[in-house]
């Protein structure tokens, strides 16, 4: 794997297909309730820097796939927070709530972290980790 990571780019893509259709559905609708700007920032921050760093590498600041088995841990892993998040979208689609709200941002949250640690990407596991308490927090404080 060289500066430009594949699978990363197709895990970015089944990630974000749910996230494009309900923003086309909702266009408009938000009630972003929760409005402390340094946990935005830092949400969107660490939210670009996941979905840069999934895909393309900087030199020397990731060890790609660094234990016997890595990638198989790597695929499997984030195949299975993929379809959980897919199959927790569809169920949970019409639905609001608590549980919703967590499950659908711990679960990309998941996908960053367990990257960041088989391919040993510093630079992503800063940002997952930044993404994740952010991402999870805002979620549950404007979930219904």
């Amino acid at each position: 794997m060289g500066w430009f990571n594949y699978y990363g780019l197709a895990i970015m893509a089944v990630i974000m297909i749910p996230n494009i259709l309900y923003a086309v559905k909702h266009k408009g609708e938000t009630r972003d309730s929760y409005r402390n700007r340094a946990v935005i920032v830092l949400e969107q921050a660490g939210r670009y820097g996941c979905f840069a760093f999934m895909i393309f590498h900087i030199p020397y600041t990731y060890f790609p796939f660094w234990f016997d088995g890595a990638l198989a841990v790597y695929l499997a892993g984030n195949g299975a927070f993929c379809l959980a998040y897919w199959i927790v979208w569809a169920v949970c689609r019409k639905k609001n709530g608590k549980w919703k709200a967590l499950l659908l941002s711990i679960l990309p949250s998941c996908v960053f972290l367990l990257s960041g640690i088989v391919l040993a990407n510093i630079p992503l596991l800063i940002f997952a980790v930044c993404f994740a308490g952010c991402h999870i927090r805002i979620s549950y404080k404007n979930a219904v």
